[in-house]
């Protein structure tokens, strides 16, 4: 895929578990484009944070119906990508 690093991770998720998972297990999670492949997700991580990847978990995650306006009508989110990324031991991720 021809997409640059910025592009492929959108953002960090930023939750409890997330918040023990990195402490724990050294396993950070990111929202990502959704036609990232795993190979696409390690080669952003690295090259952004300067870390050695050592595993990648990816899943699609369904966008929550919301009610809108004034009738409450029904909209969905649009779906998006988690990627659940493992570094080395001894590498560490500071934005968390």
């Amino acid at each position: 895929m021809s997409l640059e690093f910025h592009q492929i991770i959108k953002h960090p998720l930023i939750t409890e578990k997330g918040m023990y998972l990195a402490e724990a297990r050294n396993t950070y999670s990111f929202a990502v484009h959704m036609r990232a492949s795993k190979r696409d997700i390690k080669r952003a991580i690295e090259t952004a944070f300067g870390v050695k990847v050592v595993r990648v978990h990816t899943m699609k995650m369904h966008g929550k119906p919301r009610r809108v306006g004034r009738y409450r009508r029904i909209k969905r989110e649009p779906d998006w990508k988690k990627a659940l990324v493992t570094v080395a031991e001894g590498d560490r991720i500071d934005l968390f």
